[in-house]
């Protein structure tokens, strides 16, 4: 198996090179994304190869379910750097359906350590249980709860003090949300709009100092 990735490695730099003999040079000197993609862990839902970008052009966190998770360091380590140090202008959170994460919220059993991970995606649930247990459907049910976490997980994103300073000094980063159908292979955009999502919490989560 790790003979057959090294010679894919062989040819992935053959084939880069024959396009461009100084692409390696080129990427060694940096790197200047515009985008922070939050995603899922999931094998099936690898961020460059949905978006068709070259390595260089985002700048990539992957989780159990795309949360985001305001005690989680990790995330809040490569949102701050994304924004800034990077100054990325958008920022998408990528949920997918058939997620795995989001199935376990929907069926709740005892998953070991999985159990305070999952916590934040069974309280996405909790806030939203009246629609989801009103969709008879399972499948249309599984669907609905992923793109509500993506939502959710967008909201929190706004919650993050860098996000905010730099939103307010820049007007950016602009947020996303977006759901990969691993069914189809299409990237559905859910049409959030962050600023009024974020005006009907403003006065609990607003950071911005009186002026």
């Amino acid at each position: 198996m790790f003979d057959r990735i090294f010679e894919n490695n062989k040819k992935w730099i053959a084939g880069k090179l024959s396009i461009d003999p100084d692409y390696f040079t080129k990427l060694a000197k940096g790197q200047h994304p515009e985008f922070l993609y939050i995603g899922c862990s999931d094998s099936r839902a690898t961020a460059e190869d949905l978006m068709g970008v070259q390595p260089g052009e985002v700048f990539v966190h992957r989780n159990i379910a795309n949360l985001v998770v305001s005690t989680d360091n990790n995330l809040n380590a490569v949102v701050q750097y994304a924004v800034e140090h990077l100054k990325v202008k958008h920022i998408i959170v990528c949920g997918h359906y058939e997620c795995g994460g989001v199935k376990a919220a929907l069926n709740p059993s005892d998953l070991g350590q999985l159990n305070s991970w999952l916590q934040t995606l069974r309280d996405v649930y909790r806030f939203h249980q009246q629609e989801l247990d009103a969709i008879s459907d399972s499948q249309q049910r599984f669907d609905r709860l992923v793109e509500l976490n993506v939502k959710e997980q967008c909201i929190n994103i706004i919650k993050i003090d860098h996000v905010q300073r730099s939103w307010y000094k820049t007007g950016y980063p602009q947020i996303y949300g977006w759901v990969f159908d691993v069914r189809s292979g299409k990237i559905k955009d859910l049409g959030l709009v962050m600023e009024k999502e974020f005006a009907s919490i403003r006065s609990i989560y607003d950071l911005k100092p009186d002026t």
